[in-house]
């Protein structure tokens, strides 16, 4: 076991690289498929989900005062720390005041008088809610200084703390701005989940799915069913790693010169730039097609390589079945 440990820390992402492209040329050999050949291939990219809860301001700030909380039970099972006595009962009275948001934002009222009291109710009651959490974060960060500067603990073993302070602070000021102040909070400033904080709030336009929860990883797969790349793609959409995807897979496999994609991949600078890279390009145009795009789109060619397209569908539903979701 020791010496899984002391070597896994060695598999770095540009060895399990090497392992990939080794193990594809093993799989070419296989079947009797010349690697050194033309070799096509279909990109598109899926949401890889994260565990989480579906996120608002106020199930945040719970989250992150819940994290705070026992941070500090923790560190007071060693050194004084006062006002932590009665934990369990100003957490209870911290989740009862969000549970009590939750109740009032549940009617369904038509009558205006019964909305406006209604609204009322929720104001004064957030204000509650960020009032205890401002309350509870002043002690926190009184027992964090106590520890860093009467206990001399290294700052690093109290990361966790400092984390969640910054996770609490901001929750409280974004309920401020949002329920008090009437603000809309911008998408950039949202945080989806604080044990995750890579999670993205993605909404691809896919008919029942509105929303999903995660990260985006593209996929580079070939007509055989290897996977020649692939990239997680964070705070990035489709159209801006087309070309990419194509070039490093290029590097790997320098006999690439086909590919398919869907209209999310679709750009003005994607269209002329993969065609440079490519010898046969297969990426739909959004929207109504032009005069020019027509006889393009209408090739049979084209037709072939955009129903073969959607096989790579089954390479992501293999992923997400075997566990990478």
């Amino acid at each position: 076991l020791q010496t899984l440990r002391d070597n896994l820390k060695l598999f770095t992402p540009d060895i399990m690289d090497r392992i990939n492209t080794e193990v594809i040329c093993s799989g070419y050999q296989l079947l009797n498929l010349d690697v050194s050949a033309s070799i096509k291939g279909r990109c598109d990219s899926f949401v890889l989900k994260t565990d989480v809860h579906f996120p608002t301001d106020i199930n945040l700030l719970y989250d992150a005062m819940s994290a705070l909380f026992r941070q500090c039970v923790h560190w007071r099972q060693d050194y004084h720390l006062p006002d932590w006595r009665q934990h369990k009962h100003n957490l209870a009275q911290f989740k009862q005041q969000y549970r009590r948001i939750q109740r009032l934002r549940h009617s369904t009222s038509k009558d205006e008088k019964k909305k406006l009291a209604q609204a009322d109710l929720i104001c004064k009651a957030h204000q509650i809610y960020i009032d205890l959490a401002q309350k509870y974060l002043n002690l926190i960060t009184q027992s964090y200084e106590l520890l860093i500067g009467k206990y001399q603990l290294p700052k690093v073993l109290l990361l966790d703390m400092q984390t969640f302070l910054q996770h609490g602070d901001r929750q409280v000021d974004q309920i401020r701005r949002r329920v008090i102040e009437g603000e809309t909070i911008p998408h950039d400033e949202k945080v989806f989940s604080l044990f995750q904080p890579h999670t993205e709030w993605i909404s691809k336009g896919k008919a029942g799915v509105p929303v999903e929860l995660g990260i985006r990883v593209c996929i580079m797969e070939d007509y055989h069913g290897f996977i020649l790349h692939h990239k997680v793609m964070q705070k990035e959409t489709d159209d801006k790693v087309a070309i990419e995807m194509v070039k490093l897979t290029q590097v790997k496999f320098s006999e690439f010169n086909a590919c398919s994609f869907d209209k999310g991949f679709h750009s003005k600078s994607n269209q002329s730039g993969l065609k440079e890279i490519l010898d046969e390009v297969t990426l739909p145009k959004k929207g109504k097609l032009s005069i020019k795009d027509q006889p393009r789109e209408y090739a049979e060619e084209f037709k072939q390589a955009k129903k073969k397209h959607s096989a790579v569908e089954s390479a992501i539903n293999a992923r997400q079945v075997h566990g990478l979701s």
